[in-house]
């Protein structure tokens, strides 16, 4: 009852899609929006890149916020001459798959961030998905931000909402909404691995459930899935160690030092989360070896009992061998009541067996 009630905490708090924030605009473009900031104000009116541009640079105030989602090289090949980024972070841009880092280039900052997201899902399988992860990348510059988001999660709408409720952080500069991209990022993965401890305890349950039985022997396709979903929120937490120690702790274009002691914030909040995720790895090792201990225990009980049934059986068989080999002088061949002796011996034997076998545990 509590598991199912998370979940539907869950799916209202954190919905799949936000309908809100459309992932493309109703054009077709991969420009999701462009807003112009001035002094952390959000400036009336919707315009193009390069107007929003022309319009920063010639007041030498704010920076402009463009928001893209899987362009193709086309689409940013303009805006790439437009503010001058380097070849090798557009390609890397453009093309996703690929590592968490930051990197600058002269006066420019480029940062690739992995997003995660929970797949809700009623009973965990072998074949469930857990973890769905995407790819956030964010250009800043002395005037400019420009963020492009790979996958179909991690609208950055409701972010850019908190920031304009909050103008002092705004007004910081283009490195405040850095911060809160990667605030953000480390905390969506904080939730992630809150969801995912639910389906760890799940299985935990499940495999030490003396009242399963049998049932419970089929966890480990649940356990190994499970460790590869961990695996999958692994690859896109592990990596950002570095890139925030270097946001947090040295010079880099366009941070300023009134925003790096965030950054160590994030980073914090980023080494629970890595050990977090260390110790549920361990956790699931420790219940697979349990589970494989425990179907090892049930296989030898099982052994047991064929054993002593074997056992059982072998009395009369060997009785009856002998008895059926045909000879003309054996004893009781002759005799009134040899029969029903035979039988009323083999079943003694039988019921003897069987008393030792319960008594000790076999059977």
């Amino acid at each position: 009852m509590i598991r199912r009630l998370r979940r539907a905490v869950r799916r209202v708090y954190r919905s799949t899609v936000d309908l809100s924030h459309p992932a493309r605009s109703p054009l077709g473009s991969a420009v999701v929006n462009c807003v112009v900031y001035v002094d952390g104000i959000r400036q009336p009116g919707d315009c193009p890149a390069e107007e929003a541009v022309r319009r920063v640079r010639r007041s030498g105030k704010g920076f402009v916020w463009i928001g893209l989602h899987e362009p193709d090289e086309s689409e940013f090949k303009g805006l790439a001459q437009l503010f001058g980024l380097h070849p090798l972070a557009v390609d890397d841009a453009v093309h996703a798959h690929q590592r968490p880092k930051v990197e600058s280039y002269d006066d420019t900052l480029f940062a690739v961030f992995k997003t995660c997201r929970y797949v809700e899902h009623e009973m965990l399988t072998s074949t469930s998905e857990v973890v769905d992860t995407g790819e956030l990348m964010v250009f800043t510059g002395p005037d400019f931000v420009i963020t492009i988001r790979h996958g179909r999660h991690g609208s950055l709408g409701p972010l850019r909402e908190r920031l304009e409720a909050a103008p002092e952080q705004l007004a910081m500069g283009t490195s405040s909404v850095l911060h809160a991209i990667a605030d953000q990022v480390v905390d969506d993965c904080l939730a992630v691995a809150d969801a995912v401890q639910d389906d760890i305890d799940h299985v935990e349950t499940a495999v030490f459930n003396e009242s399963a039985g049998r049932a419970g022997r089929g966890e480990a396709g649940r356990i190994y899935q499970l460790k590869r979903e961990l695996l999958e929120l692994k690859r896109a937490v592990a990596p950002l160690d570095r890139p925030l120690g270097l946001l947090a702790n040295r010079p880099m274009p366009g941070v300023t030092p009134a925003v790096r002691p965030y950054f160590r914030d994030v980073t914090d909040h980023l080494a629970r989360l890595t050990e977090q995720i260390a110790a549920f790895d361990n956790l699931l090792d420790s219940i697979l070896q349990a589970h494989l201990a425990q179907v090892t225990v049930a296989q030898n009980e099982d052994m047991r009992k064929i054993t002593a049934w074997a056992a059982i059986v072998a009395v009369p068989t060997m009785v009856c061998g002998i008895y059926g080999m045909n000879f003309e002088h054996m004893p009781g061949l002759g005799w009134t009541y040899g029969y029903p002796a035979i039988v009323a011996l083999m079943a003694t034997a039988c019921y003897v067996l069987h008393r030792s076998f319960r008594r000790n545990g076999w059977l």
